[in-house]
């Protein structure tokens, strides 16, 4: 007989899962919307952070907590840019920690480790003062660490979402704002090739005044359940408690650039969400034999196999975010602009331009695609684009976004992208976990600048 969760079982199984990454947080019982959204007054002495930009760092000292397959990742290609000095690897699992270790060390960097406990990160903080935090935790300690590390003194770069609710994402703005410090989500999607080349092409008017997006992350990660201590397992629990689309930011980020939500022209203004039935992780369950946690075979799995979310931004324009991984699909990050002159889409890469392509009623072939793509390649990707591909991670995309970010740093510039960013993007989950639990009501955006978008620059093409 299927139930809900106890929070027994939730112990339980952090307990025996050890150390899938360092700091796992309580999970709370319940991640809603049920979070204010009415705006707060900026507090005293507080600044805006939209276009800051902190004092030159000659090095960059960066520490990073959490080492799993994602963040060991972030570990080994943070050592090998140029101006990283690596100054701490934190972990609950030692074997995780050594694993970094050795590699961060075989770059000429003499990092302290720190294992074993959920809270020591805390202390590598204080002890090793790194200018840069990076975090590849399970979702529920993003915010707590990202607030931890500004309160430290550090810049907080962090995994996918920012944060689980409305509330925590306050809690992030007002506390990058009240320290002067960066707090960054990494949505290394805005870095691959076809989605720098589209940001280009709109900058340059080619698709005409946008209209629309869809955005979508179709992965199918049932086998996650099966994963032992590896990366994911941990995500079992959220399909049992929330229904909504849990992970919106790999497709989201690059359209919400595209049409400069949140940076002068446009902004997010309310969304409406519906999820399909809940049926592909329950069968999933009832079939494997080889599940992480037999609990999991207890587990009623509320959340819908697909989740469609729309979005009206204050313009009027409209997006699409789709989110599965658990139907049994190929692999989509769906992604697509539509202007009065031409759409850009991705999976596959197709262009359909009035007066540029040969026919707007045809998708272009592979050899047209890339013949447009070349006048129109990305300053960035003809700088560092054969680089990153060599240095790895998603097709080079980690590698981009790690450069950019250390290089924002060691120059003094406005991040590529900036706090109040990530909580857009972010809040489309608890917002749209509402919505379902609503059978599709509006739910509106909080303004998360409190009306400073208005004057916030767009991102400019980086050269």
């Amino acid at each position: 007989m299927k139930t809900g969760i106890t929070s027994n079982q939730r112990r339980n199984f952090l307990k025996a899962l050890g150390g899938v990454t360092a700091g796992l947080a309580s999970f709370p019982a319940v991640v809603s919307a049920q979070s204010p959204t009415v705006t707060p007054s900026r507090k005293s002495g507080s600044q805006y952070m939209g276009g800051f930009t902190a004092p030159k760092l000659d090095k960059v000292k960066v520490a990073i907590i959490g080492v799993g397959a994602r963040g060991s990742g972030h570990a080994s290609q943070l050592a090998s840019i140029d101006g990283v000095e690596f100054v701490g690897i934190c972990d609950l699992v030692e074997s995780r920690v050594k694993k970094s270790e050795a590699k961060v060390v075989s770059k000429g960097h003499k990092p302290k480790v720190y294992f074993g406990d959920q809270e020591i990160w805390r202390k590598m903080l204080v002890e090793t003062k790194p200018d840069a935090v990076f975090i590849a935790t399970p979702w529920q300690a993003h915010a707590r660490m990202c607030i931890g590390a500004m309160e430290a003194g550090s810049h907080a770069f962090t995994e996918i979402p920012i944060g689980l609710t409305l509330q925590e994402m306050w809690d992030i703005i007002d506390t990058s704002e009240a320290t002067g410090r960066h707090c960054m989500m990494m949505e290394n999607v805005n870095y691959g090739r076809e989605e720098l080349l589209y940001l280009n092409m709109v900058r340059q008017g080619v698709i005409g005044e946008l209209l629309h997006g869809e955005a979508s992350y179709i992965h199918e990660l049932r086998g996650q359940m099966n994963g032992g201590n590896s990366t994911g397992s941990w995500r079992t629990y959220h399909y049992a408690e929330r229904n909504g689309n849990l992970y919106p930011c790999h497709g989201l980020g690059p359209v919400a650039q595209y049409m400069n939500l949140a940076r002068g022209e446009d902004n997010f203004r309310r969304l409406v969400s519906f999820g399909s039935p809940a049926k592909g992780r329950n069968l999933f369950a009832e079939k494997s034999k080889n599940l992480t946690n037999p609990e999991f075979k207890t587990l009623d799995y509320i959340c819908g196999d697909i989740n469609t979310s729309i979005i009206k931004t204050k313009l009027g324009r409209t997006v699409m975010v789709q989110w599965d991984e658990t139907s049994p699909r190929p692999y989509s990050r769906h992604n697509l602009i539509q202007g009065t002159l031409g759409t850009l889409k991705g999976f596959p890469n197709a262009m359909a331009i009035e007066g540029v392509t040969k026919s707007y009623h045809h998708w272009t072939s592979s050899e047209e695609y890339e013949a447009i793509a070349a006048k129109y390649e990305h300053p960035l990707y003809k700088r560092l684009g054969e680089v990153a591909k060599k240095m790895g991670g998603h097709g080079g995309m980690d590698f981009l976004m790690l450069f950019r970010i250390i290089e924002c740093l060691r120059n003094g510039e406005a991040l590529d992208q900036n706090v109040y960013e990530g909580c857009y993007w972010s809040a489309v989950s608890p917002l749209s976990e509402k919505s379902v639990a609503e059978d599709g009501m509006p739910q509106d955006f909080p303004d998360f600048t409190r009306g400073n978008w208005k004057t916030t620059k767009p991102l400019d093409i980086i050269a």
